[in-house]
């Protein structure tokens, strides 16, 4: 004997017993139990064709109650003795009595001799014990007792109804509302329960015994005054009459079971497909934000401009502080989704999930690598772009500063050296004019460096790509062609004063006698013209605009020392931030590490710390934000360097990314693990031993076990492992072929043969039965046995069926039922 079939016959007989301790009836229970299980009896008997008047006279030769035996079990008795002798009748009576006992049914203080003797009491105790075994054992909601299932099913069957509270099979049913209820639950059709009152218990009453026998073919086994004016009606009796209501709606009781058994396995599938569509969508989302950031994080053609670079370096801290985060967070969320989903499907035996092409949560890390390689490259040359923009900068400046003095000294140069001021002058002044020109040669070669300078400023700066090099280039080749003609205009006035110097000193020596003469005047006179030119050859104008510089010099020293100062102080204020945080998020992230490897308490208990881990990293968030807004600071200042500290924004960026997806990761897995314990129900003990096995195995403390490890692990656990064994087992606890197992993996995987679940074959039989036993189902059906969103689930999804004799619009419930255990298509 089964143990289920054990604890039904210990139920009867604990049942049997609480009878028997209650052999002296009260009349008014008495008179009850007669009228109802002679209406039982009756109910049966009829069916062979004749029935009782009196339940202790009408069995006493043991007759009628063999064959009420047949009646209500379909099974044959052995044959009755004919004879009408006292031991002829126990003979009967025993050989019912033992097919009673014969169904496991163990008689307490019921023999034969008191059947035979028209014992009441003892009779209506047999019968009984026949209702018990035969109409109400077999009654079990959830898993309870007979008595306990059928008052559960009268409990959901009247929950609805207003003025009802089944609490029991005796005070609960005497205004009659209760039975009329389970007929309206049933057949609304029969009874119009709005108009019934709870202050009429016999109208009630009498309204559900008479539909029932006009309607459900169940006899009237009971008297509305005798409930009425019990103070406690008959439990037995109330039980009997009851139980004929289950049994009268059974098919539909078969019916609701079939369609539960679907809605609980449609809301499963409902459920992973909903899980599957969000994973889709994020993957899309995520890998099409992905391909569009790749490229502007590639793209290194530089700005002509300081404030321009200085706007892309702004617009990637945007994206470092403000649009990659969430995406940070969505790429964590779709692995956790993602697991989750897996644990989902291997927990109700469906197939792992396979995303659409190209979606895989390995190709969506690979896109992340792509992502991370193209930003860390990208600063590092927004960086490099504006340190050259910067020198650029300071060259341009400096060329033009310099072209600048050039282009003044120059102003007038062209037009003096082209003056024929010597045609007019005498021998004296021409001499002047050479000593004047001199002079003049000697500063002109003096700036000779002055425009080399500027023609290595001009080549550095096309070298650099300035973007105004044109303007540069121009301006440089104006000051080279001045400078040439400078120097030819400069040969030209010295040639053209020598002649002129040549040609004076013949007319001097024709005017010799007139100047041995004139010697006093033109004595004089060569010293005041020579007087006169030397204060022009002082280059006071130069001298006075250097001694104005001068403080202007000292000024931008005094400012450029001041932005140094200011500086410094902005990187020991970053400093001294990131010096504290950086050890912070490194020790968080190695503190998750460690639980993750070694959690010790309930699940529950796990979950509460690690929230609370996961409370105190988001509370630490403005930390981190501080020291963004200093970094700031320090790029708008342009300053790229810090001896203070090893930690870079990037660096602590990184960390905390990391952190986040570490603890967002650690608190999924024990989610996953609840969901399987309870799926399974593994102890907490259990669980314990897995993880010890698996951080045992687990090599490289990351929270997975390679396929070797995985191996060894399972040889040290008794598994005899070939090739193809093992090949089998990895496609079970790797689906998507990562090269990993994760402990989640693991603890399904040794857990995998104890979950009950459905199957498609009992989904498939629990359409057969909406079906009326069909091979098909008609979306009519549908509707009007499962809820609404369900029926059209299946309305949508269930390929025609294409047997023979279907009518049109005919459904393939076998095909459909398949399919929901096999690889879902989205």
């Amino acid at each position: 004997m089964d143990h289920y079939t054990a604890r039904k016959r210990n139920e009867y007989m604990e049942q049997e017993e609480d009878w028997d301790r209650d052999l002296l009836l009260d009349p008014a229970w008495e008179k009850q139990q007669r009228k109802t299980f002679t209406a039982w009896c009756n109910s049966h008997l009829r069916k062979a064709g004749t029935q009782i008047e009196n339940i202790e006279e009408d069995f006493r030769n043991g007759l009628k109650l063999m064959l009420l035996l047949e009646v209500i079990s379909g099974e044959r008795l052995p044959r009755p003795d004919k004879g009408k002798m006292r031991f002829h009748k126990i003979a009967n009576v025993n050989k019912a009595l033992d097919f009673i006992a014969s169904k496991g049914v163990k008689l307490v203080s019921i023999g034969a001799e008191e059947i035979v003797d028209g014992n009441l009491k003892m009779t209506l105790g047999m019968i009984w014990t026949i209702i018990l075994r035969f109409a109400i054992q077999d009654i079990s909601v959830e898993e309870t007792s007979a008595k306990e299932g059928l008052l559960l099913w009268c409990q959901r069957k009247t929950a609805p109804y207003r003025n009802v509270n089944v609490q029991n099979f005796h005070t609960s049913w005497k205004d009659g509302l209760a039975l009329c209820a389970l007929i309206h639950r049933h057949r609304p059709d029969l009874i119009d329960y709005a108009k019934l009152r709870k202050d009429d218990p016999i109208g009630n009453l009498n309204t559900a015994f008479e539909v029932a026998e006009k309607y459900l073919d169940i006899p009237k086994m009971l008297d509305a005054e005798d409930i009425v004016n019990t103070p406690k009606p008959d439990e037995k009796a109330i039980m009997t009459y009851v139980s004929c209501f289950y049994h009268a709606f059974a098919g539909a009781e078969q019916a609701e079971t079939a369609a539960n058994r679907i809605c609980k396995v449609l809301a499963v599938n409902q459920e992973n497909e909903k899980l599957m569509e969000e994973y889709e969508k994020l993957a899309s989302e995520l890998l099409e934000w992905i391909r569009r950031t790749v490229p502007w994080l590639e793209n290194r053609v530089g700005e002509p401009s300081m404030s321009a670079m200085q706007r892309k370096l702004e617009d990637f801290r945007d994206y470092r502080r403000l649009h990659k985060p969430p995406r940070v967070q969505e790429k964590c969320q779709l692995e956790i989704n993602f697991n989750t989903l897996q644990t989902k499907l291997r927990l109700s035996h469906r197939p792992a999930f396979m995303p659409s092409e190209g979606k895989l949560v390995s190709d969506i890390a690979n896109a992340w690598r792509g992502l991370e390689q193209a930003e860390k490259g990208y600063e590092d040359w927004l960086l490099s772009e504006i340190r050259r923009l910067q020198r650029l900068q300071h060259l341009a400046e400096k060329f033009q500063q310099k072209a600048s003095l050039h282009e003044a000294w120059t102003r007038g140069k062209e037009e003096m050296l082209s003056q024929r001021d010597y045609e007019t002058a005498s021998l004296q002044e021409v001499r002047a004019l050479l000593r004047r020109h001199e002079a003049f040669e000697s500063d002109l070669a003096a700036h000779q460096d002055r425009v080399e300078h500027i023609a290595a400023l001009a080549q550095e700066l096309n070298e650099l790509d300035y973007h105004e090099a044109a303007s540069v280039n121009s301006r440089c080749q104006a000051i080279c062609d001045q400078w040439d003609n400078l120097g030819t205009l400069t040969q030209k006035r010295r040639d053209a004063l020598e002649r002129m110097e040549k040609l004076l000193e013949t007319i001097d020596q024709l005017q010799l006698e007139f100047a041995r003469r004139a010697a006093p005047f033109n004595n004089w006179l060569d010293g005041a013209v020579e007087d006169l030119q030397d204060v022009w050859l002082v280059h006071s104008v130069e001298e006075t605009q250097v001694r104005k510089l001068v403080p202007s010099r000292d000024q931008m020293l005094q400012e450029e020392l001041t932005r140094q100062q200011v500086n410094e102080r902005l990187r020991r204020q970053f400093a001294a931030q990131a010096n504290a945080i950086g050890p912070w998020i490194q020790g968080k992230v190695e503190e998750v590490g460690r639980l993750a490897a070694g959690m010790a308490g309930s699940l529950e208990e796990q979950m509460a710390g690690l929230r609370q881990q996961e409370q105190n990293i988001i509370n630490y968030k403005s930390n981190i934000d501080r020291l963004e807004g200093d970094h700031q600071l320090l790029q708008e200042s342009l300053v790229f360097d810090n001896k203070h500290t090893v930690y870079s924004m990037e660096h602590i960026r990184v960390g905390w990314e990391q952190l986040l997806t570490s603890i967002a990761r650690t608190i999924n897995e024990v989610e996953n693990q609840v969901l399987t314990r309870d799926a399974k129900g593994l102890s907490q003990e259990q669980l314990n031993e897995f993880r010890a096995s698996f951080n045992h195995f687990d090599r490289k403390r990351n929270g997975m076990m390679e396929p070797d490890d995985f191996r060894a692990c399972l040889i040290s656990m008794g598994y005899d492992l070939g090739e193809v064994e093992f090949a089998r087992i990895m496609t079970m606890v790797d689906p998507n072929a990562a090269g990993v197992v994760t402990f989640q993996a693991f603890i399904d995987f040794m857990t995998r043969e104890t979950a009950e679940t459905d199957t498609a074959e009992q989904v498939v039989a629990s359409f057969k039965i909406l079906a009326g036993d069909k091979n098909y189902i008609t979306a009519e059906e549908l509707r009007r046995e499962l809820p609404a969103e369900q029926a059209e689930y299946c309305i949508r999804r269930m390929a025609p069926y294409k047997g023979a004799g279907a009518p049109a619009g005919a459904l393939d419930y076998v095909a459909f039922s398949s399919a929901l255990y096999g690889e879902s298509d989205l």
